[in-house]
């Protein structure tokens, strides 16, 4: 029986997850059970991509990223991948007919890492959509069910929200992006770096997506907004705690919030939620 083998597709992209990311997984655990799958389906899809770029040093990442994308393609039409990821990726991409446009520009960007690329704003703004605001938009389609309506007006708060998530990773991110992986994508950086002041104009950028981000975020399906909720608190302390780091810091440490820390915070965000609302 297919459904057997779905079954453990969907385990297989939940348990991609919860390796990789246990703050996302935990996130994904406040949303409605008939969703989980389809958010760790996607998850687990980019998780894959993201890693032959980032990690598989030694090997052609370039071919493999070229075949593993082929194979993408051919599961969606097909119905069907005996690699489990793509098989619970194809059923969440065709169960909610998730733009294959999408797809493509997650690629693009991923294809972007491949190779150093001196980041004007052009190719800044084209790596950020591609990279992280396409996958809040096919966690959208999840998120309301396909309902293409409800998707184009809420389309603008989850691609602030997924521009906020990134400008956030890569700052902090910066230490292990610019000495091993010889990357630095903020554009119009001088030759001596990311100065304060450049610092404190991301931060100031991320803190006006954020405010725009919320707004969407009320406007979720009860299904879907304590979870959307839950990782927009954590990204938001997490930039509270970059802001209070200097350049060097960022340099030498890769910051992060302690897991006391992260359950509190889930602790409080379910509460708000079931006694004031957002």
């Amino acid at each position: 029986m297919k459904k057997l083998f779905d079954d453990y597709s969907q385990e297989a992209s939940e348990a991609v997850t919860k390796k990789y990311s246990t703050s996302f997984y935990k996130g994904v655990s406040f949303l409605d059970k008939k969703i989980r799958n389809d958010v760790h389906a996607i998850y687990g899809f980019v998780r894959f991509a993201d890693e032959i770029v980032d990690s598989f040093h030694g090997f052609d990442k370039e071919v493999l990223l070229a075949e593993f994308k082929e194979q993408t393609y051919k599961s969606i039409e097909r119905g069907i991948s005996l690699n489990p990821i793509l098989n619970s990726f194809q059923n969440a991409v065709n169960k909610y007919a998730i733009d294959l446009d999408l797809i493509e520009s997650f690629f693009h960007s991923m294809e972007m890492d491949l190779n150093p690329v001196a980041y004007d704003e052009k190719k800044y703004n084209e790596y950020i959509f591609g990279s992280a605001e396409v996958v809040g938009l096919m966690c959208l389609k999840v998120f309301v069910y396909g309902d293409e309506e409800e998707y184009k007006k809420l389309k603008p708060y989850a691609c602030k929200l997924g521009s906020a998530f990134q400008k956030i990773n890569f700052l902090r991110d910066l230490k292990d992006d610019m000495n091993d992986l010889g990357r630095l994508y903020f554009p119009h950086i001088g030759e001596n770096g990311i100065s304060h002041e450049d610092k404190l104009q991301i931060e100031l950028e991320i803190e006006e997506e954020f405010k725009m981000a919320y707004v969407g975020i009320k406007m979720l399906p009860k299904s879907s907004r304590l979870g959307v909720y839950v990782s927009y608190v954590y990204y938001t302390k997490l930039l509270e705690k970059i802001k209070r780091k200097t350049i060097n810091d960022l340099m030498s440490e890769r910051i992060r919030i302690s897991d006391e820390k992260k359950m509190m915070l889930f602790f409080q965000s379910y509460v708000r939620n079931s006694v004031n609302g957002l």
